[in-house]
């Protein structure tokens, strides 16, 4: 069972940067499909960003730019560089993981093609 533990969340004002971490119990990141979904209020559950056991990464159109997803398969960890933000980044960020999937990209997977969540840390961006 894999087990995901989100960090890094805040409150920064608009245009400010944070760095989400995703620590896994186990080692997971060179097989496993990983990515970082985010859920507002009122809004239905986003991919942000997935990254792939070769490091093939993509990312929603509106992030791109702003974010970057990469990973440390030596400290088991996933990270969510997020610059320039956005009063509407704000949001429950989650991250997940699979290895069952036939393709890690946003583009074809969605949150429920994912075995594994984490319990989210919560990002808050003022204007």
């Amino acid at each position: 069972q894999v087990q995901l533990v989100e960090s890094g969340g805040g409150s920064v004002q608009a245009e400010g940067s944070l760095r989400l971490s995703c620590a896994a119990s186990e080692y997971t990141y060179s097989s496993y499909c990983m990515g970082w979904f985010r859920h507002a209020p009122g809004k239905l559950r986003e991919g942000v960003a997935t990254i792939d056991s070769d490091g093939s990464t993509s990312y929603a159109d509106s992030v791109k730019g702003r974010f970057t997803i990469s990973k440390d398969n030596a400290k088991n960890t996933l990270y969510l560089q997020m610059n320039s933000l956005k009063p509407e980044d704000t949001a429950m960020y989650y991250c997940a993981a699979d290895r069952s999937l036939w393709r890690c990209d946003l583009s074809v997977v969605a949150g429920g093609d994912f075995g594994y969540w984490g319990q989210g840390t919560q990002v808050t961006v003022s204007s």
